[in-house]
């Protein structure tokens, strides 16, 4: 069974390869413009379908899989920066407060007359960091091009406390999910995906508990 990942992302490549299966990356078509009346979990679940469907005309035989994640603070959206001065913004308005990870995932076929399309949702904490931390964030140009204006399994982890929910959601792919949407499509995976969960091999996973396990 031929897999499209519909996505540039380097992050989401390498979190599709824990999976352990076969697949190629196609470049999708599709412009991502927020609205704001619309919600940010319809949001994303528009945007990874889009990004999807954007490639299947390509790859009509394939199943084609892609990803969104967007990040809301109160009712308020934040998307990708669009610059440094956007980067540091964003920085202080997420300082030591709570906001919401919603990363939605796309599956289908270019003849399939409905997608297969959730969302994970994940609660990040960040800490009160100082003045000097988040210029030094800034400085390293990691949070460009990242929802949020941070990578949390990079240098960014050290701005996180705390998340309550899936980390790879967090990073742009949920691995659960995917997993089980593949499944569903009848494509069986060599690894043991709960396994795979308890060895955390990924940067900064081991840092951040899965809900079930108690912060210490």
């Amino acid at each position: 069974m031929r897999l499209i990942l519909a996505s540039t992302s380097p992050r989401r490549h390498e979190l599709l390869r824990l999976l352990q299966i076969p697949f190629e990356v196609a470049e999708p078509t599709f412009v991502e413009q927020l609205a704001r009346e619309t919600g940010p979990e319809q949001q994303a679940r528009f945007f990874a379908e889009q990004k999807a469907r954007s490639c299947a005309q390509r790859f009509p035989e394939a199943l084609i899989l892609a990803s969104d994640t967007l990040i809301s603070v109160g009712r308020e959206i934040l998307g990708k920066p669009a610059d440094p001065a956007a980067s540091a913004a964003m920085l202080k308005q997420l300082r030591g407060r709570a906001h919401t990870i919603h990363t939605a995932v796309a599956l289908g076929r270019h003849a399939d007359p409905a997608w297969d399309v959730a969302v994970e949702t994940v609660q990040v904490w960040m800490r009160d960091f100082s003045e000097a931390e988040a210029e030094a964030y800034l400085r390293s140009g990691e949070g460009m091009g990242k929802a949020g204006a941070y990578s949390i399994q990079g240098l960014g982890g050290d701005l996180v406390s705390r998340i309550e929910g899936d980390y790879p959601a967090v990073v742009g792919l949920p691995l659960r999910l995917v997993a089980r949407l593949l499944q569903r499509r009848g494509m069986s995976l060599p690894v043991d995906v709960e396994d795979l969960y308890r060895k955390k091999p990924f940067p900064n996973w081991e840092r951040f508990n899965l809900p079930h396990e108690s912060k210490t």
